[in-house]
């Protein structure tokens, strides 16, 4: 595998697999890399010849307060997993690569309505740090696919937006959440969950699941269901975020006609705070 830290070799490197013809998928991440990452190389490998990894601890998508400092970097750790994987190039970019300007003021990218709520609503500019650094990874790269986990359904759904929006000629492809046996999805933040908070951590797709099988048993006042799901959270120990049944192609209010349905949550348990959800269809 090869590693860049700069774009011009970087770009070097995609033109000579571009004149051989070679397709190029992306896979952006912020490394401390677990399998769900491992798994969105995996399907990159099946849909392209080239797999490109992206390894950047974006700042501009933490707020003040957050665990930019703290946030988890495994460099050697995450080289011998992408190596494993057969990754053909790792991209790790200092912060002056990607904002030569500085990451305070300079040119962003917003995707306005899709990031305004939910998380949007709880961590004002965190989209707006991710639409940028995507689009700017786009850029750079200029890959035929890009890659992005469904656990982040809602980042999912706004990289998707930018991309139409911008008419990037990228294909943007969702991989399933992968999870532990009980049942916690995958996260480079379940580290900071202690011994006790780990097994609690289940009851948020617990709630997200039986949810889903009273919606699907015939329920339909979706505001007493999120309701009571946040209830129990904070008997389980969590600060609850929020919990909200959603259209699943914007994230609007629901009607009770709507079909395809999304189930978000997030939560805090200690320091960590965790996301999930769940589909379902009518």
């Amino acid at each position: 595998m090869e590693i860049e830290r700069t774009i011009p070799p970087l770009r070097q490197r995609l033109r000579a697999w571009r004149s051989s013809g070679d397709r190029i998928a992306l896979v952006p991440t912020m490394g401390n890399l677990h399998a769900g990452h491992l798994a969105l190389v995996e399907r990159a490998r099946e849909l392209a010849d080239r797999v490109v990894v992206s390894l950047f601890v974006n700042p501009t998508q933490f707020g003040a307060g957050e665990d930019f400092s703290s946030y988890p970097r495994t460099f050697q750790q995450d080289v011998e997993s992408l190596t494993q994987a057969e990754t053909d190039l790792l991209f790790a970019p200092e912060v002056k690569t990607l904002y030569p300007g500085g990451a305070d003021g300079g040119s962003y990218v917003e995707v306005p309505q899709l990031s305004e709520v939910l998380c949007g609503a709880s961590r004002p500019g965190h989209f707006r740090g991710v639409a940028t650094v995507v689009c700017k990874l786009f850029n750079v790269v200029q890959p035929e696919i890009a890659l992005f986990g469904e656990k982040d359904y809602q980042q999912l759904l706004v990289i998707r937006r930018m991309t139409r929006d911008l008419c990037f000629p990228i294909e943007i492809v969702g991989v399933p959440t992968v999870r532990d046996d009980d049942g916690l999805a995958l996260s480079s933040r379940n580290a900071y969950l202690t011994e006790e908070q780990r097994r609690k951590a289940p009851l948020l797709y617990r709630l997200l699941t039986r949810c889903r099988e009273r919606i699907l048993a015939g329920e339909r006042d979706y505001a007493a269901l999120g309701e009571e799901a946040r209830q129990e959270l904070r008997a389980g120990g969590f600060e609850p975020d929020y919990f909200e049944i959603r259209n699943a192609a914007d994230l609007t209010v629901p009607d009770p006609a709507e079909r395809r349905l999304v189930i978000l949550a997030a939560a805090r348990l200690g320091r960590a705070r965790l996301i999930d959800n769940v589909t379902l269809s009518l």
